[in-house]
Parts: C-alpha cells; structure tokens; sequence
C-alpha cells in the first residue's frame, strides 16, 4: 500500500439500503421524476442530452405510451438551430432521433450526413475501433457512437451499418477489455490500454452490447457469427460484474474495488449495468440466473439515490480517461448529470420490462 493514497476512500459515504420493493407505480413515480429532473438540465445536441432522451423514450416504450411530444420538439429545435458536429459524440442525439421518428426522411437523411461524417472523419485504431480523441480508444464510444450506427442500419435498411456497431463492439473488447476478468477499462492512450475499470465504462459497453444484440434480433439482419461473438464478450462481462458487487448493489467507481477508490460508490454506473443485466436476459440464451438476480440488486440499489426532487444522487461528473486508479477518488459527484438521469431512467424502464 505505499505511496497510495486512501484519504478519499476512508471518507467516503456508507451506502444506501437498497429500495425494498420495485412495484410499477413506484417505478412510474421514479421516472416521472427523473425525467422532469432530467430537461432542467438540458442545454445542447451533445452526449448528456442523448443518454437523456434515450432514456425517456425506453421509459414511453415500457409504460406502451406515446413518446413524450417534448422530445421530438426539442430535437427538431436544436435541428432548425444548426448543429455543429465536431466530436464523435455529437452524433449521439441522432440517435433519439431515429428512436422517436424513425422513419421520418428528415431524420434519415441527418443521420446519413453524419455517417458520412463519421466514416470519414474520425481516426481509428490500427485495429479499427473508432477513437475517442486520435490516439485513445474509449469505452464511451461503442454507446454514442456505435448504437447510433446500428439503430441507422436497421431503420435504413443497411445491415453494414449494424455490422459495423457489431464490429465496433468486438474491435473495442479487443483493446479494453481484461481478456482474464472480463472487465472493460476506460481507454486506451497512445496505444496501451490504462487498466482502470471505470464502472461507467462498463456500462456503456454492455448497453451497447446489449442494444445491438435486441436490434440484431428485432431486424434479422445480423450475421449470426458476430451476434454470437457480442454474446460471448457481454456475457463474460456480465458475469464478472456479478461477482464483484456488492450485497447493496451499486459497485465503487472503479468496479474491481482499487484501495484508492474502495467505498467511493457511483450510480450511474450500476444503473447502467443493471438495466444491461435485465435487458440480457433476453439476448443471451445462457446467462446465469445470478446475472439477473445482480441486475435486480443494481437497479435497486442504485435507484435509492433518486432524491425527493428526481436527481439521481452520487452520478460521478464527466470522466475523461485518468492515467492512475487514484484520479477516479476526485471526480466529483455532487451535482446532478444528465447521464446519470439518463442511465437511471434506463434502469426503471428495464425494471418496468421484466417484473415479475
């Protein structure tokens, strides 16, 4: 332990009881508030207001009600506004785009133009994984990136566009993901791969994996040798996760608990990879019952942080790669964020798609 410095770690806040009981009329009061939380915060087309809005229409899409007017209003705003694109990210609300108005050759033809984009912008890796910034591969990307991708492959009809989030998927578990536990790390910088398992990391890699294999399914235009490839690379993730989390549910910030992050809880994260847990049931014909039973415990434990006025409580704030497990005891956490909004809306509407 020398030269490590726990002082964050020994301070951190004891977690939680996870909520007892989920019945659907606490879940639709949660999302209730977690969505008129989640537009105070609301300000331009980037990644935040993309998980957001991802999450409220999955929330509409598990009560079967019409998506709330507000989120197509709001994006054909930001459309009539201008949008500049200047980081991959910047074309994740396109996403929510084609969620909400899928067939709307507006949207469609938008989100060909940042395709184009995309493939002819963006630097990649030597073995093709879209790069955060040149010369870093994040876990970030396969979700703002690689779902958008998918979600206009099926909607246009271009399976190579859902191939390529698959080959997204695969080419990022190559780079990020511990070939020995399963976890993924953040990033990668300057070609080495920084081993911080960063809990949000892990959930944007397994809601992306995820996603892709329920659209896989939905559309039939996948190749099974890659459907089954994403199964492998999630549900060795998955079953890591279960194994390192804790009895309330919601993993440390660091999910393989590093002495300097130990205790220093985050909920988006568990949030995000218990709506995956649940959602996997599904996708992945031989997930362990205890994967399901883990995703339970995360989606309780993390939806005890929803404060009275539907902030999720303990979302660390934007997270850019940290070189030492140490750098992820000082992000901040006291601030409500659109993704931990976002993640946790995920989380209800999983819970709301799968009770008993």
């Amino acid at each position: 332990m020398s030269g490590l410095d726990l002082a964050n770690a020994r301070l951190a806040t004891p977690p939680r009881e996870p909520l007892a009981r989920l019945t659907r009329p606490v879940l639709v009061d949660l999302a209730e508030r977690l969505e008129r939380r989640g537009w105070d915060l609301v300000a331009d087309w980037f990644w935040g207001e993309a998980v957001l809005l991802q999450g409220i229409l999955r929330v509409a899409a598990a009560r079967e009600v019409e998506p709330p007017p507000r989120v197509l209003g709001w994006l054909e705003e930001r459309r009539r506004a201008g949008i500049a694109i200047e980081h991959v990210n910047h074309v994740a609300p396109a996403t929510a785009a084609l969620m909400v108005a899928p067939s709307d050759p507006v949207w469609l033809s938008l989100a060909d133009d940042l395709e184009h984009w995309l493939a002819g912008t963006v630097t990649r890796a030597p073995n093709g994984a879209i790069e955060h910034w040149p010369g870093g591969v994040w876990a970030d990307t396969v979700y703002m990136a690689g779902l958008f991708l998918a979600r206009l492959g099926v909607q246009a009809g271009r399976p190579e566009l859902l191939a390529e989030c698959g080959r997204q998927l695969l080419a990022h578990a190559e780079v990020l993901q511990d070939p020995g536990t399963g976890l993924y790390a953040h990033g990668s910088h300057g070609g080495v791969t920084i081993p911080c398992r960063w809990g949000r990391a892990n959930a944007w890699c397994a809601l992306a994996s995820v996603e892709f294999l329920e659209l896989a399914a939905a559309s039939g235009l996948a190749e099974r040798g890659q459907v089954e490839a994403v199964r492998d690379v999630l549900g060795r993730q998955l079953r890591a996760l279960t194994g390192l989390q804790p009895e309330h549910g919601v993993w440390s910030v660091l999910v393989d608990d590093q002495p300097e992050t130990r205790g220093i809880l985050e909920t988006s994260a568990a949030a995000g990879i218990g709506a995956a847990m649940l959602r996997a049931s599904v996708v992945v014909p031989d997930l362990d019952a205890a994967v399901t039973e883990a995703g339970w415990r995360a989606v309780r434990g993390a939806l005890a942080y929803v404060d009275p006025d539907g902030a999720l409580t303990r979302t660390s704030a934007g997270t850019v790669l940290q070189l030492v497990p140490f750098g992820y005891s000082v992000i901040r956490d006291d601030l409500p964020q659109l993704w931990g909004q976002g993640l946790a809306l995920k989380a209800v509407a999983a819970a709301l798609e799968h009770l008993p």
